[in-house]
């Protein structure tokens, strides 16, 4: 098996990890767990659910334009959230940004994350257009 890393240079790579990694030949794009950070690595939207999912989303879709794929080509969201009570704020940041395109998704509440100013972080699964 061999695989195809994709990395963007406009996003700060926070660990030993690639953003995405798609199996060469294969339609399938698996996304790192992205969180709520700029370029240079700053926290976006400290206390604030939804600017910090609105930057995750963003975060992604740097990643997914890497790779030539849009938040259209999800097929499969994991929310891994501080707090549960922050879903509702963030889900509509979800559907303000993903539109009509509904993917299949989960959402648990961790222990904790790496940075205690993360309020939540997101991987996904893509398939690339043809």
């Amino acid at each position: 098996m061999s695989v195809k890393i994709i990395n963007s240079p406009r996003l700060k790579n926070l660990g030993v990890y690639n953003q995405a990694v798609q199996v060469t030949g294969g339609s399938l794009l698996f996304v790192s767990g992205c969180v709520s950070v700029d370029g240079e690595g700053n926290v976006v939207g400290k206390g604030d659910p939804a600017a910090q999912m609105r930057q995750i989303i963003t975060n992604i879709q740097t990643i997914l334009e890497e790779a030539g794929a849009a938040l259209e080509n999800v097929v499969k969201v994991t929310v891994f959230s501080a707090d549960l009570d922050n879903r509702k704020v963030m889900n509509e940041v979800r559907l303000e940004m993903f539109g009509d395109h509904r993917p299949a998704s989960s959402q648990v509440q961790v222990a904790r994350l790496v940075d205690p100013d993360w309020l939540a972080e997101v991987e996904c699964i893509a398939a690339l257009p043809a």
